[in-house]
Order: C-alpha cells, then structure tokens, then sequence
C-alpha cells in the first residue's frame, strides 16, 4: 500500500497515485450493469386491438417550372409561353392557385437556364409564393 510510512525525517511527497479505490467502485459498476442490462431488455406483452383503416400518404404533389434561355416557361415539361409576357404570368399563377387549392400538398420545383436573367426567376418566385404554395425548392446539376 502507498500510505507513506512514519519515518519523520523524509518530508517528501507521495510519488505514487492510489488506484485500489478506483478499480473497486469500477468492477462495482460493471457488475451493477451486467446484472441490470438484461432486464432492461424485457419487454410487456400487449394485446393490441387490429385496425383495417389504410396508412395515409402525404407524399406532395411536385410541379416542376422550367425556364430555357430564350425565356420560355414550361409546366411538368409542357410549353406555356415566354415567361415576359403578362398572359403567360397569369395564367401561370391561376394554375398554381387552382392546384393550391386541390387540398393534397403541392411542392414546385424550379429549374433555370444558366443564361436566365434572374428577373425573371424573381418573378416566378413571387408568383409562387403568392399562389400559396409553401415548398419551392431549386433544381442544380452537380458539378464535375
């Protein structure tokens, strides 16, 4: 043991650190746990009552917008016009509107030209957001 000893003429320092203590209150723990963990591990049986009602899908409904250079708009891939004219911005927001309004969530995707000016993806980002749809998310290539 590394007590010291009563010797008073050496005043030195104990050199040495006692770790008797320590591995004690650790083979404690460790027998603590092995006996408790397989307890936690049962589990209650319960008789669950069965249910025949179906699981509901929220998957949204994804419209996707695409803007080439020369400044055509597209709906899910289909031509709507060129996205400077009021018309084609008009109808663009009824058809957001009318599938806001549809009751499934709605999700809009959008992809640009690189060559688009951003005032007219500000636009379409306005009009989405008047619209009412709440997720509008940017398409991007990776780079290679």
């Amino acid at each position: 043991m590394a007590f010291g000893s009563f010797n008073s003429g050496t005043a030195r320092p104990m050199a040495e650190i006692n770790t008797t203590p320590l591995v004690d209150v650790m083979l404690v723990l460790l027998i603590i746990f092995l006996v408790t963990a397989p307890l936690m591990t049962q589990a209650i049986k319960v008789d669950l009552p069965q249910a025949s009602a179906e699981a509901a899908e929220t998957t949204p409904e994804t419209i996707r917008l695409s803007l080439d250079a020369r400044g055509a708009l597209f709906w899910n891939d289909a031509a709507m016009g060129a996205a400077e004219t009021a018309d084609t911005l008009a109808t663009l927001e009824t058809r957001l509107q009318t599938a806001v309004q549809g009751g499934t969530p709605l999700e809009v995707q959008l992809s640009a030209d690189r060559d688009t000016r951003y005032q007219r993806v500000a636009e379409i980002m306005s009009i989405v957001k008047r619209a009412g749809v709440a997720k509008l998310g940017f398409v991007t290539l990776p780079n290679e």
